[in-house]
């Protein structure tokens, strides 16, 4: 018997609009009519222009701060639930509060964890994203959860630039395993940045583990909020001798002073995804889109096809 395959219908969340436009248009269907009302005290509603009965309903949004871009999406959730939606995923480039995933000190919380519970409470039935933090929170669903890999969109870019000596570098300790599997890609060593933390976004201390002169080094992160560490490492590996120094994060947080830590570093560019919108532009910074990655992905969970396809560079 031939598979079925119920309409698809797209919608976003106010925070990933732009993102969501380009998902859809390489998808090749518009996105779908959304009305958020808006409250004098604050509070907003969600409502959908058009029917989502039977449909496989794709929400996206990135659920970077402020929260109000997590309950939207919460929110929008129910909405298609109570609407008689078919199939609900949640389409999130950027899982934020991806960095509280264990309890590392007493009387914390595990946010990742507990953004888990509130998605899969809400009504969807499966979670789409990209680059999280640490690869295991995909253990805290009950529902399957396709997590897009970002090499995919930064392999060919790097390669395009034709570096002759380049080498791969983790600005932690904890991403090491992720500068690994990327080094994997050019045959190319890895060097490690072993930094020592006073506080969240404040470092005392960085060695490099490894040699780096005469090398183009590209470091690797997941996440840049505040630029600190990676101008540091930076720095750092410019001062022992490289050749040149540049970063891949997928998801340009960069809060507080980044920008302007960024456009002050060493780096000659910092190459990020379009998974948050960037707010301001900067010489510095290079965006490449993953659109026509999401766009594959949704289109084979509706048609039942491979995303492990997908991760072919």
């Amino acid at each position: 018997m031939p598979l079925q395959f119920n309409p698809v219908k797209l919608f976003a969340g106010t925070g990933t609009k732009d993102l969501a436009h380009k998902i859809a248009e390489s998808y090749g269907k518009p996105l779908g009519n959304v009305t958020l009302s808006k409250f004098s005290d604050g509070e907003f509603q969600p409502s959908y222009d058009e029917t989502v009965r039977g449909c496989d309903v794709f929400l996206i949004q990135s659920t970077y701060q402020p929260s109000d871009n997590l309950m939207e999406l919460l929110l929008m959730i129910d909405a298609a639930k109570r609407a008689s939606a078919h199939y609900i995923t949640a389409v999130v480039p950027y899982y934020g509060l991806a960095r509280q995933d264990r309890k590392d000190k007493p009387r914390v919380a595990i946010g990742a964890k507990l953004v888990a519970n509130l998605l899969k409470s809400a009504g969807i039935h499966r979670i789409m994203t990209m680059d999280l933090h640490a690869a295991q929170i995909q253990g805290f669903f009950d529902i399957p959860v396709d997590h897009l890999d970002g090499s995919v969109i930064f392999v060919p870019y790097i390669k395009s630039l034709g570096l002759e000596n380049l080498t791969i570098a983790s600005p932690d300790m904890g991403g090491s395993y992720r500068a690994r599997t990327f080094a994997k890609f050019f045959n190319a060593e890895v060097v490690i940045c072993d930094k020592r933390r006073k506080r969240a976004n404040e470092i005392e201390s960085m060695s490099i583990i490894g040699d780096v002169v005469g090398l183009d080094v590209v470091l690797i992160d997941d996440i840049c909020d505040t630029a600190g560490t990676l101008a540091k490492a930076a720095a750092l590996i410019m001062e022992k001798g490289a050749k040149s120094v540049r970063a891949v994060c997928t998801h340009p947080v960069l809060s507080g002073k980044a920008y302007e830590t960024v456009e002050n570093s060493m780096l000659t560019e910092l190459i990020v995804t379009d998974t948050i919108p960037l707010k301001q532009d900067s010489p510095k910074i290079r965006v490449l889109s993953t659109a026509p990655l999401f766009a594959k992905a949704i289109a084979n969970v509706n048609e039942h096809g491979s995303i492990s396809d997908l991760f072919n560079v």
